[in-house]
């Protein structure tokens, strides 16, 4: 009864500071950290003390590491080789021997050194995702790009679950060598052994269980499959969660994937959750006054190492150097892998508890500074480059040009379209963008391109924005959209502004903003979708285009969908 209580005090506490966290949009991990050091030994009040506890949020990792390699398969692998092989293994290797020299030329043993090394390479997808679909830049090319690395990290770190526990055993280089070679000899049996048990075992069982039609069978079999995979790992001297992910990137190359991705999901998403519960209860408070200059120590070399090798990295493999820096500004931001890795190297005694407090507090210290690197990474991004200073004037660029009837913010997918149909029309424009190869892009369309931000009011006044009948914002951020209209509208208020909008919201933001009409794309979509089906059904044409009229004049009030209120008590 004693231990019933704790769980009940666990939960309740769990679910009243991630209600909490979710409404202010910060990071569910985040909040499994603060219920850890709630709940934990080291701060004064309740302490949750389950013997079970430990056991379970290791399992937190296992079914991470299962989750990731559904995503991965050998074919998935083979084709993405190139980025995996390339900037992703590139980023994570490169940051982990910069720390690692580092660190060791200050003193510190070549093990712990390393490991901080790669805890310090590891970075937050659930951080990242999430800054980014806020932002809009979710589908931006540094979106899409950082986001990506910051997945093959997951995978690309795999092997330090191999090493890490043998750093702890070896003493001496010699020994060292011997178990690594030992270690990875297990890994490739074990690959083996897992490789084969799926093709020729598990994949005639998972029909076998499929037939049944049963979901709580199909549940229990994944489970099995997920701990006997464990099991085997970990008889081998390798680590449980080795052995999960091996599992899962075998299931991925079946027809069962998608199945066994939502089966497994609660259980992941709570023992994960427990996972992040025991590392918050790792952290001790009373040892911040005499650390914590060594923590920030810690978080400006793990943000700034991150930053320089990204940015190499990812202009070295083509992108412009906006892309670079925008990129490395993203990945900066500390890992819940890395916590994971902490915890392993904890576990099996690679670094004492003093240096796990600094290179933790670290890493939450980098996490608070990297929502806001992810949050003004265009402005940070802009000053480093400081294009400005190598492109000739805006003004020399403009000169001899007619002045635009259409303006032009943003040259993306929407952007490109619109210009295609003003120059089809006979209509002059210009569109600005600050992407250079959007740039270098549109003018190999044969369109006037340039770059630059319609939201700055120089830029505005030297493309005598003024003279044109119309502006026309089609950017993918929402802030950056609403910045440019509203400086549209203080420098020339009688120019109509049309913008593009995500969704319903947005666009209502963007004509209190001052444009006359904001068009949603989600609901425009929606509606082209309705209009199609309507017109398979032979509903007249004209009655079609009136109905879609008349949702557009209402501001599409009549197709909002209208909250459900609970009935009062």
């Amino acid at each position: 009864m004693d231990h019933l209580i704790q769980i009940v005090l666990l939960l309740g506490v769990t679910v009243a500071i991630m209600v909490t966290f979710q409404r202010l949009h910060v990071p569910s991990s985040l909040g499994y950290l603060l219920v850890g050091l709630i709940l934990g030994p080291h701060t004064a009040g309740p302490t949750v003390h389950v013997p079970e506890f430990k056991v379970l949020a290791e399992f937190g990792v296992v079914f991470l590491l299962f989750s990731i390699g559904l995503n991965y398969s050998l074919p998935q692998l083979h084709a993405m080789r190139h980025q995996i092989l390339g900037l992703g293994t590139a980023q994570v290797a490169l940051t982990t021997a910069a720390v690692a020299t580092l660190l060791w030329l200050a003193g510190l043993s070549p093990a712990v050194a390393f490991v901080i090394g790669a805890v310090f390479a590891q970075s937050s997808s659930t951080i990242i995702g999430r800054q980014l679909a806020e932002q809009g830049e979710d589908t931006s090319r540094h979106g899409r790009l950082g986001l990506a690395i910051s997945v093959f990290q997951d995978v690309t770190a795999v092997p330090f679950l191999i090493l890490i526990p043998v750093l702890g055993a070896a003493t001496g280089m010699n020994a060292l060598a011997g178990e690594v070679g030992l270690a990875i000899a297990k890994a490739v049996l074990a690959f083996g052994l897992v490789f084969y048990a799926v093709r020729w075992a598990l994949r005639p069982l998972f029909h076998m269980v499929a037939e049944r039609r049963s979901a709580e069978l199909f549940t229990l079999t994944v489970l099995l499959v997920v701990l006997a995979a464990a099991w085997t790992t970990s008889s081998l001297g390798l680590s449980l969660a080795f052995g999960a992910f091996l599992a899962g990137m075998m299931l991925g190359e079946t027809e069962f994937r998608h199945q066994v991705e939502s089966s497994i999901r609660p259980f992941r998403d709570v023992l994960l959750g427990l996972f992040f519960v025991g590392i918050g209860m790792l952290f001790d408070p009373a040892t911040l006054p005499r650390i914590w200059h060594w923590a920030l120590l810690g978080a400006f070399l793990l943000l700034l190492s991150k930053i320089v090798v990204v940015a190499v990295i990812v202009r070295r493999s083509g992108m412009d150097a906006l892309v670079a820096w925008r990129t490395a500004l993203l990945l900066a931001v500390g890992g819940e892998f890395g916590f994971a890795l902490l915890a392993i190297a904890l576990d099996a005694g690679v670094i004492d508890q003093e240096i796990g407090q600094i290179v933790l507090t670290a890493v939450l210290f980098s996490m608070i500074a990297g929502v806001l690197l992810i949050r003004y990474n265009e402005a940070i991004a802009v000053r480093l480059v400081r294009p400005a200073a190598e492109a000739p004037p805006l003004a020399e660029r403009l000169a001899g040009l007619p002045a635009p009837q259409v303006l032009i913010g943003g040259y993306g997918r929407v952007g490109h379209t619109i210009a295609v149909l003003l120059k089809s029309s006979g209509v002059d424009f210009v569109a600005f963008d600050t992407d250079p190869k959007r740039v270098q892009q549109g003018q190999a369309d044969g369109h006037v391109v340039l770059y630059g931000d319609i939201a700055d009011p120089d830029l505005l006044a030297a493309a005598r924005a003024e003279r044109a009948a119309l502006a026309i914002v089609t950017v993918d951020s929402h802030a950056i959209a609403l910045r440019a209209i509203a400086a549209l509208c203080q420098h020339c208020p009688q120019v109509p502004v049309i913008a593009r909008a995500r969704d319903l919201e947005a666009s209502s933001a963007l004509v209190n903003a001052g444009a006359i009409h904001a068009y949603p794309e989600a609901i425009e979509s929606s509606l082209r979708l309705g209009a199609t089906a309507l017109r398979m059904l032979r509903i007249p044409t004209v009655d079609i285009d009136l109905m879609l009229q008349d949702i557009r004049d209402w501001d599409y009030q009549p197709v909002i969908e209208t909250p459900v209120e609970e009935d009062a008590e």
